[in-house]
């Protein structure tokens, strides 16, 4: 399996409009399904997409107005 590469946008407004739960969210998925070693995650400051966020990126593609359940489908998809 290639590794997954998840970089969470941290900057004021993606993390009060969601991202907050949503690295939990990632987190916990990590640890669910045993991905340690599988997924990079990490934190990047402000991409100045504020109007789309919440946004993450998941191997260099951007996903906006990201929630809990788009996280679910989307990491699915790639296991």
């Amino acid at each position: 399996m290639a590794k997954i590469n998840i970089t969470v946008c941290m900057g004021s407004s993606c993390f009060a409009r969601g991202n907050q739960q949503n690295l939990a969210f990632i987190e916990a998925f990590i640890k669910e399904h045993n991905l340690d070693a599988e997924v990079d995650l990490a934190g990047t400051r402000c991409e100045n997409k504020c109007a789309h966020g919440p946004n993450v990126i998941i191997n260099g593609v951007e996903y906006n107005s990201v929630n809990e359940e788009k996280l679910e489908q989307i990491l699915s998809e790639l296991l």
